[in-house]
């Protein structure tokens, strides 16, 4: 039976429209780590729009100094401008469209009291093989790093990566495919046969032929939009809404991360692993969790015990740390 999954760079647009929110939430948690964020990021040509709303001591005037920043941690500098030009994102005529606005008092006053800062539903899943994840995606996320850290170092390579693994029987390669700017036709075959350490039946490079014009010139960005990518591709249900550009107390990164470690946790000497927790904004308790584990084909399903009130949860996983960006870069699987 086949199995397809994708992985797209930092450099493609949604994800540098997710990055730019993390890295910003980052910059917010260093002035006040109680700080409440839930920020939206919108990417198109050289301008990012910023909506949502903040709460804390934290000042706003420093918005654009970290929006370029984080253009800047993915590849996207003057050098890079110089190599690209118009084809891609240029840092030097950003514009900062600036709609943030304060949190609701409402959801504060909830928040404030110890209640998880919004309601929702959030899936965690563990497989055997490497890293717990399934193998098409291991192989299509290890193919697009390994493509943007060559990237990086590149003259003629772009940033903007995307990469699809379709596995066979026996885990074979069958195809594939590659989305990568190039300023010239460059061989990957057999480099892309060297990190996936076997040949693809068919590798597809840049299906049109032609990529040169890419990022947010080539396409809009917005927040939470590639969260195959960030989570378990096909493998598992989506849990949440996006985790990037909120903070640990809204739910969608820390109850999806704690979903992702109880798998792992649990899978043990079974093949598969799903956890699936829910929230209700405002309280500490959660409406549900749920553990169900696969092995030889046989489903097992039970309630699991815990404290998952924000107050044990955020501490545990470090998410009371300015780590958010980092989080981004990896992936929720990772």
């Amino acid at each position: 039976m086949q199995k397809t999954a994708e992985f797209v760079s930092l450099g493609h647009p949604d994800k540098t429209a997710d990055y730019i929110s993390s890295y910003i939430l980052d910059r917010m948690m260093e002035q006040d780590k109680n700080v409440r964020y839930a920020v939206e990021v919108m990417i198109k040509n050289n301008t990012v729009v910023l909506g949502g709303e903040v709460c804390g001591n934290i000042r706003l005037d420093k918005i654009e100094e970290y929006v370029r920043n984080a253009l800047c941690e993915i590849g996207y500098t003057l050098q890079y401008t110089k190599l690209w030009g118009d084809n891609a994102v240029n840092v030097e005529k950003l514009e900062v469209v600036n709609l943030i606005g304060r949190q609701s008092a409402e959801i504060f006053c909830g928040v404030k009291s110890g209640g998880w800062g919004d309601q929702g539903v959030f899936a965690g899943y563990a497989c055997k093989g490497e890293e717990n994840i399934p193998p098409e995606l291991y192989l299509a996320r290890k193919l697009n790093r390994a493509l943007y850290d060559r990237a990086l170092q590149s003259d003629n390579l772009g940033l903007d990566i995307k990469t699809q693994i379709t596995l066979g029987d026996n885990n074979r390669v069958q195809t594939a495919i590659v989305a990568v700017p190039m300023k010239n036709k460059e061989d990957l075959s057999g480099w892309v046969a060297d990190v996936l350490n076997q040949e693809p039946q068919r590798l597809i490079v840049n299906g049109t032929g032609l990529y040169t014009c890419h990022s947010s010139i080539a396409d809009c960005g917005i927040t939470g939009r590639k969260l195959a990518c960030d989570f378990y591709s096909l493998a598992c249900p989506v849990g949440g809404g996006s985790p990037w550009g909120k903070d640990a107390g809204k739910a969608d990164v820390s109850l999806n991360i704690l979903a992702r470690r109880l798998a792992v946790k649990h899978l043990e000497d079974n093949d598969k692993a799903f956890v699936f927790l829910s929230s209700c904004i405002g309280r500490s308790d959660l409406p549900s969790a749920v553990l169900q584990t696969v092995k030889g084909g046989k489903t097992k399903r039970q309630n699991i015990q815990g404290d998952f009130s924000p107050a044990a949860v955020i501490p545990a996983l470090g998410l009371d740390r300015p780590v958010f960006a980092a989080l981004c870069r990896n992936g929720i699987s990772a």
